[in-house]
């Protein structure tokens, strides 16, 4: 590798030491699983590293190597020409070391100073913290950020957005010198993803390193300046940003030209009767919202965050209470006041955070693909292993869940693969309707395209499904019907043919309905 040890300082006086992380033949393997194979590749400071791979590739393991959540089996991470390895995250840290990792690390019941400042309050004489200065230099922070919040707030009060933006401010207070970014952007809107790429841009003009996990590759080319590929826990090669192309990355990372995913899709052709109906849905976050869903019908919602769309799916599953409106299953009106409730009527949900409100992290696979159907496979209480076992083989074959047990505990599982064992789990539940929330959120384009045939498989065998996305083009090519929504209400309709993404932006913004809906 060529090495670059000094740059030019901002001052104009003379020449500083160019920091660098060096990643030296990393080799990491998990039960079953060679997670790294021989790893080498360096990313300096004052440049912006993308690491690319489809879920599975070993991107997380290397950060979790990285921050000391794991150790390697050999080889060895250098910084700025020192060789280390961590044995804890607070041994990283103190080293300069911080990741930002998807699933958020934050404290619920604490405010966001509390949060920032997690590993070290400052003080006034006698150990008192110095709750005023923290408060005070927090804001700060959030101010720099931009983000609409204040210092006191509890964070669990916070969005989900918000919440991220408090996870990336703990690295920032740190001035840490290496910072990995591992999906920042899951849950920000376009106006915070150009405040946290501003915040980006700032930390690489003083020479941090920087390291920028995403699947989403308009961001790659924004934010960037040099790629690594990892497929299969190896290293594929390593490229300049402005000299790779789209189609390449997609090549390196799965091994194959997926061509254009959107067209080869096989889609369900022919649609039946309504099988979902809603009337005037209210409560306090929907202001009178009304549609319909047909069997075989792929329905999407599209819609600013904060546009109501979540609200809408979790009405329907009964997770949050509705002040008035009515929903009717084949004809047929029904009382859905929990999901319990929806279940039995015949109504899925795989809700938007997976991790927290979809899944059980610390069981297994098997445990968590039968988790709604536990009554039905149960007599006084005493669960069919058997029942079980077959159920959940079923999951793993139709969803092509990579796993080579189904007692791998979830949380090991890549996030393609949890997303299909959310998915899996309704495979034997008697589904009508399935509601689908951001299903493909931190989700490589190889696992996308696999879950999009999904998706058209089931509305093949009569499902009426619900797709929630924020990625408009994904709504744009995979559902034969759109629904916008502004502040609670529906603001247009289209069909996949009349939908163009400034036609949905515009109701989407609070223009006027588009049409009407039966």
């Amino acid at each position: 590798m060529q090495s670059l040890d000094t740059e030019k300082r901002e001052d104009g006086q003379g020449l500083m030491p160019k920091r660098y992380v060096e990643f030296s033949h990393i080799d990491k393997r998990f039960v079953g699983v060679h997670a790294l194979e021989d790893i080498s590749f360096r990313a300096d400071g004052g440049q912006v590293c993308a690491l690319l791979g489809e879920n599975g590739a070993g991107k997380s393991t290397l950060l979790k190597i990285m921050s000391g959540a794991e150790t390697p089996d050999s080889g060895e991470i250098i910084l700025d020409g020192k060789g280390a390895v961590f044995n804890t995250t607070f041994e990283a840290i103190n080293a300069g070391v911080s990741i930002i990792y998807q699933e958020r690390q934050l404290v619920k019941g604490l405010t966001v100073t509390e949060n920032v400042f997690m590993d070290f309050l400052p003080r006034k004489r006698l150990g008192i913290v110095d709750f005023a200065k923290a408060h005070s230099e927090t804001q700060k922070i959030i101010d720099e950020f931009k983000a609409p919040i204040n210092a006191k707030d509890i964070v669990d009060t916070l969005s989900v957005a918000h919440q991220q933006m408090v996870e990336i401010m703990k690295a920032y207070r740190r001035d840490s010198q290496v910072i990995a970014f591992d999906e920042p952007t899951a849950s920000l809107t376009d106006s915070e993803i150009e405040i946290l790429f501003g915040i980006i841009r700032r930390l690489k003009s003083e020479g941090k390193v920087i390291i920028y996990v995403s699947h989403r590759l308009k961001e790659i080319f924004a934010i960037t300046d040099r790629i690594v590929v990892l497929k299969d826990g190896k290293f594929v090669k390593m490229l300049d940003t402005k000299d790779a192309t789209e189609g390449e990355l997609v090549r390196l990372m799965v091994g194959r030209d997926l061509g254009d995913v959107y067209s080869s899709l096989k889609r369900n052709d022919g649609q039946g009767d309504v099988v979902l109906e809603v009337r005037d849905l209210v409560n306090k976050k929907l202001r009178g919202v009304s549609f319909s869903l047909r069997k075989g019908e792929v329905l999407g919602f599209s819609g600013l965050v904060g546009s109501g769309r979540t609200e809408i799916a979790r009405a329907i599953f009964g997770a949050d209470p509705l002040e008035s409106g009515e929903v009717f299953v084949e004809g047929r009106k029904v009382q859905i006041r929990t999901p319990h409730d929806a279940i039995k009527e015949g109504i899925g949900l795989c809700p938007e955070d997976r991790k927290d409100e979809g899944l059980v992290l610390e069981r297994t696979i098997r445990e968590n693909a039968t988790i709604p159907i536990l009554k039905y496979i149960a007599n006084h209480g005493i669960i069919n292993n058997l029942k079980e076992r077959d159920i959940t083989k079923k999951a793993i074959v139709d969803y092509n869940i990579k796993t080579h047990t189904m007692e791998k505990v979830v949380i090991e599982l890549s996030g393609g693969n949890q997303q299909k064992v959310i998915l899996g789990r309704w495979t034997s539940a008697n589904l009508k309707v399935l509601i689908l929330d951001e299903p493909t959120k931190g989700i490589d384009v190889g696992a996308k395209s696999e879950i999009y045939q999904m998706i058209c498989d089931l509305a093949k065998q009569g499902l009426g499904i619900i797709f929630i996305s924020s990625e408009l083009t994904e709504v744009l090519n995979i559902c034969d019907n759109i629904i916008v929504v502004c502040e609670g209400r529906t603001s247009g309709a289209f069909s996949r043919e009349e939908a163009t993404e400034e036609r949905v932006l515009e109701m989407a913004m609070g223009g006027h309905m588009a049409g009407e809906r039966s």
